[in-house]
């Protein structure tokens, strides 16, 4: 080339796709060229691992996988791309379009850093690069030091909101609060666990940050320890560790029975209380979890989807006989004391589903949204609230029975 052309800088290649066939994900190309513009690439998969050891990737910062379900068959040969940029410091974004949950599982045990269902949802392919280039965030050191070979029996206490809205995550965080803080002389240890997977809150109503650590743990509970599983917990305020749902979007059925078998024995046997918060939907390890409950609160609202959704919930535990006798039917924004149409109107309820309603828990009105938005218990920002004070007692309550059990045994 002649002095006198003129010439174009190419842009630093600083991504890549791999796949079978890019043009299987039209998205993702347009998602590549409006974030990165032409600062990209795209490899076959036997191509990728041959272009990792050469020069022109040292300046790789990530790479975006993309699978469909016709790749299953080669699940070894993506875990091999895993890993080989995983050594070289590069990150990884696993893009999947119709592929089974254990496939999935597989490959994030393999060390995918990211991953975004396809077709990829608006801006969702940026948040996840801007995820991958954003520091780790410096978490103050759990003071909570779990004590390998711990043999306790906590009691596991499970919240399950039968109805979006009926206060289920809003139950566990205050219940798990008030467990912890009964007094300053008789304070049990409480894990709190949010096992809705795709869209928990309790790290919102605590304002806890969710951290990639739990995803770890959650990956690999067939070697997980009490290290592990201690690290993956947050501390709020020095009284109640927290599992946070993991930091990204995971199907509810990536997790195994056997694996919430593992974990919830792992914080029964270092804590004297396990607050679950379940997702509404009822997956393949509901059963675990009612199995192991001592308590399981099912949460519902007087109104029609609440009775329609209790009477289906009803119908399946009997049908598998499964112990339907454990589930506590809780009822929030209950009417009050003088009004009596709408204590008639939750007498005719129970009536009609032929269920007992155990628990009724006040309206508490503005200052539980606010409670929640400013990720405090009700305890700290309003101790005198209604439903506060009905929490607070049904915590004594438990706590009572859980001592007086531990006493006679």
């Amino acid at each position: 080339m002649s002095s006198g052309m003129p010439q174009t800088d190419t842009p630093a290649i600083v991504a890549c796709t791999i796949s079978r066939d890019v043009q299987n994900f039209d998205l993702l190309i347009e998602d590549m060229e409006a974030v990165l513009g032409e600062a990209w690439g795209d490899l076959g998969f036997t191509e990728a691992l041959a272009f990792f050891g050469q020069a022109e990737a040292e300046p790789l910062q990530f790479v975006a996988l993309a699978i469909d379900s016709a790749d299953e068959g080669d699940l070894p040969l993506m875990g091999e791309i895993i890993s080989q940029a995983k050594s070289r410091g590069i990150k990884v974004i696993l893009i999947a379009e119709d592929v089974t949950p254990a496939a999935l599982h597989t490959l994030l045990r393999q060390g995918a850093d990211e991953f975004v269902p396809y077709p990829l949802p608006e801006q969702e392919l940026q948040a996840a690069i801007e995820r991958l280039q954003a520091p780790e965030p410096e978490v103050a050191q759990n003071p909570h030091q779990l004590q390998s070979g711990s043999q306790r029996e906590g009691a596991v206490i499970v919240c399950h909101g039968l109805a979006g809205g009926t206060g289920s995550t809003t139950m566990a965080v205050n219940l798990a609060w008030e467990l912890a803080a009964l007094s300053e002389h008789d304070e049990p240890s409480v894990c709190l666990l949010d096992l809705d997977l795709q869209h928990g809150s309790v790290s919102t109503y605590l304002d806890l940050p969710r951290r990639e650590v739990v995803m770890e743990m959650l990956s690999e509970t067939e070697s997980m320890d009490a290290d592990l599983f201690g690290q993956a917990l947050l501390p709020f305020q020095e009284k109640l560790q927290v599992l946070t749902a993991p930091s990204e979007l995971v199907p509810l059925d990536l997790l195994s029975p056997e694996d919430i078998t593992r974990v919830i024995g792992m914080a029964r046997s270092h804590f004297d209380f396990v607050v679950v918060d379940m997702p509404h939907t009822l997956v393949q390890w509901s059963e675990t979890v009612l199995n192991m409950a001592h308590v399981y609160f099912a949460m519902i609202e007087l109104d029609m989807r609440s009775a329609q959704n209790a009477l289906r919930m009803k119908r399946a535990l009997q049908s598998e006989d499964l112990p339907f006798e454990k589930l506590r039917f809780a009822l929030n924004r209950a009417p009050k004391f003088t009004d009596l149409a709408g204590k008639s109107r939750v007498k005719r309820m129970a009536e009609s589903l032929s269920i007992s309603i155990d628990l009724q828990l006040p309206d508490g009105g503005k200052q539980v949204l606010q409670s929640c938005d400013h990720g405090l218990p009700l305890a700290v920002s309003a101790a005198k609230n209604p439903l506060r004070k009905e929490i607070a007692k049904l915590a004594a309550s438990l706590h009572a029975l859980g001592r007086s059990e531990a006493e006679a045994a």
